[in-house]
Formats: C-alpha cells, structure tokens, sequence
C-alpha cells in the first residue's frame, strides 16, 4: 500500500467529530425524555429532593447504558458492510513480503508468573514466525519484574532453554530489573532507554497474551502503510478457559465481542484506547512523548500511574498520531481470571489506576476524545456506586410509600382531598427498560451471527442459544456482586486506601469455601437483610428487586461454583459455551496446546523447578548461567560482606528454608557468596545437611 492510498488524519477526524456529536444527541435526547417521564411517574409526596435524587441517578445511569447499545447497534453497521474506508488494516494486507531493513521487538513483561506457560507462549511465537519464514523481522524480550527468588532463576533456566532448543541466540533475550519502579510502564520504559533505539516497532504481550505470525506481520505492515498510526491495538480473543465463569466470559467475548469492537471503531477512529497489550507501538514517538507524568501526592490518587495504557494513548494522540483499533483482525489471543475472586482482585487495581485518571482530564493538549474516555474509564467502576445509590434510593421510597401516612389536605382545607398519584406499572416498565437496553446490545450481535450462519461455530442454533441464557442467568447473578465490591473500591480509593500490585492468578484451582467466606461473608449479609426488610414492608418491590437481593445473598456459593473447572468441563461436554477456537482451533494455538504438553528434558538432580533458589547453588549449569548473567559484580562493603558471610553459614547449617526471600536475593546478587556456597554445599559431609539442598 502507498503512501496515498491511507486515509489522511484530516479526513478521519472531520467524520470522527461528526460521529460523535451524532452519538452525543443519541445518548442525551433519550435520556432527557426518559428522565422527565421517570420524574412524572415518582410520587410527588416522597418530596423533590427525593425524587430529583432518583431521577437524576436514573438519567446518568440510562445515557451510560445507551452508549453501549448505540456502540452495538454502529458495530452491527460497520460488520453488514463489505468494505471500511476507515479499517486500520486493510484486507490487501495480507503479512507478507515485510521490508527487510528494520525489526520489530516482542516484548513479553513478567512479574512472578508461571514462567513455563509464560515461556512455552514465547516458544509458539518464535516457531510460528519460523514457520511463516518471517522470524528474520523480529526480536523476542523477556522483560522481568520478578521479585520471587525462586521465579527469578526458573526464568533464567526457562530462556536459556528457550536459547538451545530453538536456535534463538541473539534473537531472544532476557533481562531482569533490580527495582521494579513503576511496574508494567516501568519495565516498558527501561526496555526503550535501553534498546529502543534499534527498533522502529515493539509490540507488547501480556504473560498469558498469544499473536499469531500472520497478525504479526499484517500489524507491521499497517503501521508502514500509514506513518501518521501511533499504536494499533488488537482486539484479544479469550481462550483456554477451563472454570464455568472463564468460560462464560470466554463465550461472551466470542459472540458479542466482534460488534462492541467494531461499534468503538465507528465512534471512535484514530482516538481509541491501547489497552496496555496485544498492540503495536511506533517506538521513537512513545520515547519522545509517552513518558508518564508523576501525579501530585500521594497514593492512591497521586503517585505513580497505574493505569498507564489509557495515558500512553492520549499522549501518543496529543503528539499529533493516530491511536487504532483493528477490530476486525483475528490471531489475537488472552485468558480470562479463572475465578470471580481473582477477578475482583484484578478490579481493584484497575479501579484505583482509572480513578487517576480524573487527575489527568484537563490536561493540557488531549483531545475531546480522549477526556471523554478517562471520564468512561472512570464510569466503569463509578457507575456501580451509581447503580447502588440508586437501588439504596428507590428501596427507601418504596418503604416510605408504606409506612408515611399520604396528607390529602397538604394546603389546608379543601372540599376535595388531593390523592396521590402513583403508577408503579409504569415506573417499572420504564426501568425495565434499561435493562432490555442491555440485553438488545447482545441481541443484535447474536442476530448478525445467525444472519451470516455463525451458529454452528457456537455449537449450533440450539447449543448457543442455550449457552446465551446460561450466560445472561450467570452475568445478571454476579452482577449484584460486582457493583457492590466495585462500589467498595471506589469509596475505599477516595478514603485514601491504596492497592498492593501482586502477581495476578492465573492457576484453575477453584475457590475454597473458606476463602470465599472471607471474601463474600458481608455481601451475602447485606443481601440477605435488605432482601427480608423489602418481602416484609413491600412484597411487590422485592420482585423487582429480586435479582439484586439474590445475587448478593448467594454470592458466596456461586462464587465457589463458578470457579469449578468441573463445572466448566461438564458445559463443554454438552456442548454449551462452546466458541469458534473450541471447534476449530487455530494453527498458532493448536501449536501451545502442544508445547505446554511438552515432556520436559531428562534433568539427573532430583530438584522441583518451582526451587529455583537452590537449583541455582547445586546444579552447576544453572550456577554458571545465572553468575553469567549476574548484574551485581562489585566488591560488597565491609558491612554488607559481613552481612552476606553470615547468611552463607547459616544457609549451610540450617538449609535454604531459613532464608527469606530478601535474603536469597541478596545471595542470588552478590557473585562471591554464590560462589562460596556453591562450593560449601558440594563440600557437605553431614548428610542431613546436604539432603536440605537436594543432595544424596
């Protein structure tokens, strides 16, 4: 593709403007009328301030869900239609014949992950690329924040493997920061100051991300075809879901993700969001203008940007380049949080890193767009606590309307009472009303998978309409939880309540019912008691209010039952969630499958690999590996030799398991002490001493 044959930034902004101000009547003018007629309907003894609450939660609440049915209803448009002007990858791209004078680097940014899956992952993007014969266009980074001493050298062993079996020297390479400042932005940023400079682009993966060669290639060749792109992003395909609510999530993603994804291209153009993986960078403008600001204060609204990819994209956006959505490109691949919990335990840090945010929106230079998108961002978590004043409101006018005797004189005396008027059929045909705004979003994307014959990807027309009624049933009784733990996040960010950044799960274990008693006690609690409080003063809202009530009061089992894998493997047995990578996996996935099966090589020390920590002082490769890679090679002060001699005599005597984790990595950073013990371990003649390391 030539230079002229892209559509020039001018062009797509002027339809991008006329787009949205479009969007902005859809949303608003609904949402006015529905406001009026909701204010109309309340009792008018309840009070203005009552009613002007509840109308205006509703107004806020109403033009937030219309966006995403509009947002749909614009993706079923854009699909229907042969062709897109606008795509930012066009379908003559097709991966092949890339320019031979520059790579492109992959990065893979870790932080205390199972580095086997993480490297397997590496290992089917590195074959595919070689399959495809464009392995020569790319580099692979395995970017480390790793502080587990044990993770750390099985990271070091997995790459090195990595290295031998696959002929990758000097095309895959590992490095592990000290200090992890800045987590994920961070390691990306130290990557760029290092190394940023020999490539034109660099593509981020997540630990459990996948891209396939071709998509590769094609988001290469995009980015050549128009230099005025800053970062085109990917939309993921969720995969390998095991637990009922992974695979619940996995259908989902699969039936109704292709039209949001094309209803936020529509509206959206070249001002989209980088969703932090899965994307291409144009490296040398994310060097001269991505760098993240340190915001005033402190912690949780100050400090370091936790949600950086949302920034990164309005910088890139302000320094004049286009941020892309490539909705309609396949080979694009990540996993779900195998449990609500682990869910839930990833929300709260996104919550606080989107609360920022409102730090970030009269930033001087962003676009329109994008300071609508931190104020969208922002709504993803603070329309839950909308949602629950909301409820909160409506339950206390309904229990006013029965225990506050009705004045029918309020202005004195009168030949005829004033009675009051009240039509509850209406109200809740009018709130009914925004629920069927969701549920006519899924029903339009499940329309154009049966008008184009999609079904039978989804286990046919019966399977997936089965599947779609266990999906609404499992969302709409976890939605409940959601908006109240998203709630909690919210109000616990503004009191100045920080989040620790752990490793996130990734593991199908399942949730004990003990830690989901902890989790989940006061949720069900709360349900329970605003459930019987509203049977016993007003029966006909508690059918209304039903659904809430019960999400929340069962929240504990059915936060242990959707964590099941059993549960998910019996769905697939009868066919139901069933996605289009179930019934014909793709090439690059069906080649994971078979890694991660892969029988690890014959190994004569008897040591786990989770052990890293004492692999790394028994088994000389491994030794000699990381003191190669050792980053620390000067002389230690008199203080901190000490320090170091004394941890070595008691490693010897007392066993690797009387070192805490700062203590290994100390003796992991300082080649000398390794040495030391190396050799002192090898030296062991009392043999229970020498059995602690793994030694006969």
């Amino acid at each position: 593709m030539s230079e002229k044959k892209y559509i020039s930034q001018d062009i797509w902004e002027r339809f991008g403007t006329r787009r949205r101000l479009l969007l902005l009547v859809l949303v608003i003018v609904p949402s006015i009328f529905a406001a009026e007629v909701m204010f109309s309907l309340l009792p008018p003894q309840s009070g203005n301030w009552l009613n002007g609450i509840i109308t205006t939660l509703f107004a806020i609440l109403f033009s937030w869900i219309s966006i995403g049915f509009w947002s749909s209803l614009a993706g079923v448009l854009v699909m229907v239609r042969k062709c897109d002007r606008f795509a930012a990858v066009p379908a003559a791209l097709t991966g092949q014949n890339l320019p031979g004078d520059f790579r492109t680097a992959l990065l893979f940014p870790v932080y205390n992950e199972d580095i086997r899956k993480v490297a397997e992952g590496v290992r089917t993007v590195w074959r595919n690329l070689r399959q495809k014969k464009l392995d020569h266009h790319f580099d692979l980074y395995i970017l480390s924040d790793t502080t587990d001493p044990d993770v750390w050298v099985t990271e070091e062993e997995a790459w090195y493997d990595l290295i031998l079996s696959e002929g990758a020297s000097g095309r895959l390479f590992y490095r592990r920061r000290k200090s992890n400042l800045k987590k994920k932005s961070g390691n990306i940023a130290d990557f760029c100051r290092r190394w940023g400079i020999n490539y034109r682009y660099m593509v981020i993966f997540d630990a459990d991300s996948l891209m396939s060669a071709l998509t590769l290639a094609r988001i290469v060749q995009a980015m050549e075809a128009n230099p005025e792109i800053g970062i085109l992003q990917t939309p993921p395909k969720s995969v390998f879901s095991r637990s009922l609510l992974a695979r619940v999530q996995q259908f989902a993603n699969h039936l109704y993700g292709p039209v949001f994804a094309a209803g936020l291209h529509y509206w959206q153009l070249g001002d989209a969001q980088y969703w932090g993986h899965n994307a291409i960078i144009r490296v040398n403008p994310f060097m001269s203008h991505c760098q993240l600001p340190k915001l005033t204060g402190k912690a949780p609204l100050g400090g370091e940007i936790l949600s950086h990819d949302f920034v990164e994209s309005a910088l890139m956006r302000r320094a004049g380049y286009g941020v892309w959505l490539a909705y309609d490109l396949e080979g694009s691949y990540e996993q779900n949080p195998p449990s609500l919990i682990d869910e839930l335990v990833r929300d709260r840090r996104w919550c606080q890193g989107n609360l920022q945010h409102s730090r970030l929106i009269f930033t001087k230079g962003f676009f329109p767009t994008h300071r609508a998108l931190f104020i969208h961002g922002i709504m993803s978590y603070g329309s839950a606590l909308l949602w629950l004043f909301f409820l909160l409101a409506s339950s206390f006018e309904a229990i006013r309307a029965v225990i506050v005797i009705p004045d029918y004189f309020p202005k004195g005396p009168s030949l005829f009472p004033d009675w009051p008027q009240y039509f509850p059929l209406w109200a809740l045909t009018l709130l009914s009303s925004t629920a069927g705004l969701l549920f006519l979003s899924k029903a339009l994307a499940v329309v154009l998978v049966m008008v184009k014959g999609g079904a039978r990807t989804f286990g046919g027309f019966f399977r997936m309409n089965l599947s779609i009624l266990v999906e609404i049933l499992v969302s709409t009784f976890l939605a409940p939880v959601r908006m109240l733990f998203h709630s909690l996040f919210v109000v616990t960010t503004i009191l100045g309540v920080k989040v620790n950044w752990n490793a996130q799960n990734r593991d199908n274990a399942g949730t004990s019912w003990k830690v989901a008693l902890r989790f989940h006690w006061w949720g069900s609690f709360l349900g329970l008691i605003w459930g019987l409080l509203m049977y016993r003063i007003s029966p006909g809202f508690f059918l209304w209010l039903s659904p809430v009530v019960s999400g929340l009061a069962f929240s504990l089992p059915l936060s242990v039952w959707t964590s099941r894998v059993s549960w998910g493997d019996l769905f697939q047995r009868l066919g139901l969630l069933t996605t289009p990578v179930d019934i014909n996996p793709p090439e690059e996935l069906a080649q994971l499958v078979e890694n991660l099966q892969r029988t690890q090589s014959y190994d004569p020390f008897n040591i786990p690999l989770d052990q890293g920590f004492v692999r790394a002082l028994v088994i000389p490769r491994i030794f000699t590996l990381h003191t190669a890679l050792a980053y620390n090679r000067r002389r230690p002060s008199k203080v901190k030799a000490i320090r170091l001699a004394a941890l070595v005599s008691r490693a010897l005597d007392k066993g690797p398991n009387s070192l805490s984790n700062k203590e290994k990595k100390a003796l992991l950073s300082d080649q000398s002490s390794l040495r030391n013990l190396h050799r002192e371990i090898w030296n062991l003649y009392d043999g229970e001493k020498a059995a602690r390391w793994g030694l006969p």
